[in-house]
């Protein structure tokens, strides 16, 4: 793989959440790429998560979209990408 790997952090971020907050500082030291998607379009999955090398299911919900969640998480099971869940 070239370059540092990208992960999708599947939640729907907010700034005033601790722990949204603490997420952001604790993956500020390691060599990642990582990007916030929201969980409220959960039809479109196949779009956005394959320029991803990995899926992190963000913790402190509720999600706008616990659907949306589930489909992230089941997209990545169904095709063999890297997840962790919370």
């Amino acid at each position: 793989m070239a370059g540092r790997a990208r992960i999708a952090i599947v939640g729907d971020f907010n700034a005033a959440n601790p722990t949204h907050q603490l997420t952001n500082t604790a993956l500020e030291h390691v060599d990642l790429d990582v990007t916030w998607l929201a969980t409220d379009s959960p039809g479109d999955w196949d779009v956005r998560l394959p320029a991803y090398d990995g899926v992190f299911i963000a913790p402190a919900s509720p999600y706008r979209s616990m659907d949306g969640a589930l489909a992230a998480v089941r997209y990545a099971r169904e095709r063999g990408v890297p997840l962790v869940g919370t």
